[in-house]
């Protein structure tokens, strides 16, 4: 009880912040909205034309690699938040009271949860302005919402730890950086089997693909079948080993 009652806490720590520091929340929704506008309008004929269809056909293509795009480029302001804890003196505080010692990690976990959601709610209703629509049921909805909790949890457990083998706050900036490129390595933009043989297998055995797929299939009212499997033992895996290494270097 007492390791959620501080778990509650830290979280409306971080909740505070994001909103006295809005910029944040700004910035790490901007960028997937910029991708979408740039990726619909600029190349979206053509892209929609090598997928059979035309530009509205691509922005329901779009739409599911755009929302994880935003998920991997909120990691990043998940290590910042971590890092500059981590190397402010406050963490040395909070070590001094008497609070569970896993409340503090979790409230940063919980607060880029919220984080997150503003942002992919932000991207979602952007792509419905251009055109983006779902035939989701009901029952096809909460499985998109369960299935982004899930991925956004295990990325921001990663990048926790990410943030805490670093010994400065730029580093810790620069580490979840890749992770905004396995979106265009899999099949968030393009589908894989237009890709080089070598970056088609990658693209196909990555964590990101099976996500995004689960969600194209469960925004356009179709059974998701194993690619949701596949999502969920993923962010299974990808959640676990991030939170077992942050406790650890927490706790060294």
């Amino acid at each position: 009880m007492r390791a959620i009652t501080d778990s509650a806490t830290m979280t409306r720590r971080q909740l505070k912040h994001l909103w006295r520091y809005p910029t944040l929340i700004l910035t790490y929704t901007g960028v997937p909205v910029v991708f979408l506008l740039l990726f619909v309008y600029v190349f979206g004929g053509t892209m929609g034309a090598g997928i059979g269809g035309d530009r509205a056909t691509y922005v329901g293509y779009l739409t599911p690699g755009i929302i994880v795009t935003a998920i991997a480029g909120a990691a990043q302001g998940t290590a910042i938040s971590v890092a500059i804890d981590m190397t402010e003196g406050i963490i040395a505080r909070f070590k001094t009271m008497a609070i569970a010692r896993v409340s503090v990690l979790t409230g940063h976990v919980l607060g880029a949860l919220v984080q997150n959601f503003i942002a992919i709610t932000t991207v979602t209703l952007v792509a419905v302005l251009i055109g983006f629509r779902s035939a989701a049921s009901a029952l096809d909805w909460l499985g998109v919402i369960g299935l982004l909790a899930m991925f956004t949890f295990a990325i921001t457990w990663l990048s926790v730890a990410l943030a805490m083998v670093t010994k400065n706050v730029a580093t810790a900036s620069n580490l979840p950086m890749p992770l905004m490129v396995l979106p265009f390595l899999g099949s968030g933009f393009v589908p894989p089997e237009s890709m080089p043989a070598p970056l088609r297998w990658f693209a196909e055995h990555q964590p990101f693909t099976p996500v995004i797929e689960t969600l194209r299939e469960l925004l356009a009212g179709r059974p998701a079948g194993t690619t949701f499997l596949a999502a969920a033992a993923w962010s299974a895996v990808i959640a676990l080993g991030s939170y077992l290494w942050a406790r650890k270097l927490y706790n060294r």
